[in-house]
């Protein structure tokens, strides 16, 4: 099983990390989402600008769905995992139309820049 993050949504967070000069950090907690390392703040203290994993966003998804999802793939613990955005996987996403497929075992993630679905989703 894969998670997706649809590469309009993940761009910008891949921009800002650059723009910042930092990394990008995976994160499983309140759903599963990139975002920047250093990154500019909504008045109530939250990272402005977050890319959520397709069907793991709780703002959008049941509580029970995403928390099911997030669960099957990367375990019940949360975690932050922090990457460079130059890595070659970010920056064929940033030089493309591509979504981003993650996966994981107990020990490795794995992430693979994919062609986005035809429905968009």
């Amino acid at each position: 099983m894969t998670i997706r993050f649809k590469g309009a949504e993940l761009r910008p967070v891949l921009t800002e990390a650059v723009t910042n000069q930092s990394r990008v950090i995976l994160v499983k907690d309140q759903g599963v989402y990139f975002l920047a390392e250093r990154g500019e703040r909504r008045p109530d203290g939250r990272q402005k600008t977050i890319a959520y994993a397709v069907g793991c966003n709780p703002d959008v998804d049941s509580f029970d769905d995403w928390w099911e999802l997030a669960r099957a793939e990367f375990g019940g613990d949360d975690f932050g995992e922090f990457f460079e955005p130059q890595e070659r996987v970010f920056a064929r996403i940033l030089e493309s139309e591509d979504d981003l497929e993650v996966s994981a075992t107990d020990t490795h993630l794995s992430l693979q820049a994919v062609a986005p679905k035809p429905n968009g989703h």
